[in-house]
C-alpha cells in the first residue's frame, strides 16, 4: 500500500495542475532583491484569472473588480489549487505559485484549521489577491478571517484574511458540497507540510 504525497492529494481533489506564467530571461533570485512588489492592474488580474480558471471563469471579472474597489490594486497574486473538508472542525491544504511584477515568482504552500457550523468537502482552483505586501518573505505567517460556503456541485466566491497591514483575498472556484460558516486561518509556508497549525 503506497502513501500519497500532499501534492498528489491536493492535485487529485482540486483538478489538473495549474498553468503557470514565467518572466523570460530573469532569474527569481535576482527579482527578489528588488524590494517591495509593484501593483498589478485590474485587467492583468482578470486576464490571468481567465487563463487559469478556464471555462469556469464566468463572474471572475465582477469578483476581481469588487475586491479592487474595496482594497485597491494588489501587489502580488497567487494561482493554485486546494482541498478542504469539515464537519464542525476542518482543515484546508493548498499549493500554488505567487506572482509579483518585480520581486520574483515563487512556490507557495498554505494550510489551516477551521472551526464553526460547517460541513462538507471541496476541491478548488484558487486565485489569491495580496495587498500591502512589503516583500515576498512577509507572506509567510498566519492570516485569520471568517469564511462561509453554500454550494452543491460547484461554487465561486471570495473572502478576506488579514495579518497586520497585509490583506489576502482568496477567490475560489471549485467542486464539492459545502454548507456553513467557520472561523479559521491560513498559514503560508515555503515548504509543504501536513500540519495545519
Amino acid at each position: 500500500m503506497s502513501t500519497l504525497s500532499r501534492r498528489q492529494v491536493v492535485s487529485g481533489l482540486a483538478g489538473s495542475t495549474l498553468a503557470t506564467a514565467s518572466l523570460a530571461g530573469v532569474s527569481g533570485e535576482a527579482l527578489a532583491q528588488s524590494g517591495r512588489p509593484q501593483k498589478f492592474q485590474t485587467r492583468e488580474l482578470i486576464d490571468s484569472g481567465h487563463q487559469f480558471f478556464g471555462s469556469i471563469s464566468r463572474g471572475l471579472a465582477q469578483v476581481v473588480e469588487t475586491a479592487v474597489h474595496r482594497w485597491g490594486q494588489p501587489n502580488a497574486y497567487i494561482l493554485g489549487q486546494e482541498a478542504s473538508g469539515a464537519f464542525f472542525a476542518g482543515a484546508r491544504f493548498g499549493e500554488g505559485k505567487m506572482y509579483t511584477r518585480n520581486a520574483g515568482d515563487r512556490a507557495i504552500y498554505w494550510q489551516g484549521p477551521s472551526l464553526g457550523f460547517d460541513a462538507g468537502a471541496d476541491g478548488d482552483r484558487t486565485m489569491m489577491l495580496v495587498y500591502n505586501l512589503p516583500s515576498t518573505e512577509a507572506l509567510f505567517r498566519r492570516y485569520g478571517g471568517l469564511d462561509g460556503s453554500a454550494y452543491l456541485v460547484g461554487g465561486f466566491g471570495f473572502t478576506a484574511l488579514t495579518a497586520d497591514e497585509i490583506v489576502v483575498v482568496p477567490i475560489r472556484a471549485g467542486l464539492g458540497a459545502r454548507l456553513g460558516v467557520n472561523l479559521g486561518y491560513l498559514k503560508f509556508t515555503p515548504e509543504s507540510t501536513w500540519n495545519p497549525f
